[in-house]
């Protein structure tokens, strides 16, 4: 298993409006679909990777994280598995299934660090060594612009453009 790249930053806000407005005004991010949480968040363009914004009541280092692209999703969890670091506190479960079919793992680093493993499609992997893991919609309902939101832009981009200009 190794590290393929980095799919996003997560930073907390305060006040996420205020924090959007700083990131969109000053620096010219774009707001994107995002899914619904248990508490408020906002996903934003930042090339094409994402800055995730989140508003918490508790302290913000305990929820900070970054996503990284992995090219082996089962190798990973076994690892973590392994070494007894999987995170199931940070956001309810230690392995969720998206509504776009996107998988993410949550694990801490030595430090403690919050890092969130992530997978571009749940089709793709070998059930039988993965436990069963809940689907995001099973905790949080998912409507709106969250039924479009995903963490794979660049692949959902593409899968949207016709094949055949029309």
């Amino acid at each position: 298993m190794r590290a393929t790249g980095i799919n996003h930053v997560s930073v907390s806000a305060r006040d996420l409006q205020e924090s959007v407005r700083f990131y969109t005004e000053v620096l010219g991010m774009e707001c994107i679909p995002t899914y619904t949480f248990a508490f408020p968040v906002q996903y934003l363009r930042l090339g094409d990777l994402q800055l995730h914004l989140f508003e918490r009541d508790t302290p913000a280092p305990e929820f900070h994280h970054i996503g990284i692209n992995v090219d082996d999703f089962e190798g990973a969890y076994l690892k973590a598995k392994e070494l007894g670091i999987h995170d199931s506190t940070a956001f309810f479960a230690d392995i969720y299934e998206l509504p776009d079919g996107a998988v993410q793992m949550y694990i801490r680093d030595p430090a403690g660090n919050l890092v969130e493993i992530d997978w571009p499609d749940v089709t793709t992997l070998d059930r039988s060594v993965l436990p069963e893991f809940k689907k995001l919609s099973d905790d949080v309902e998912q409507t709106g612009d969250a039924l479009r939101s995903t963490l794979y832009l660049r692949l959902h981009e593409q899968s949207d453009t016709p094949a055949v200009a029309p």
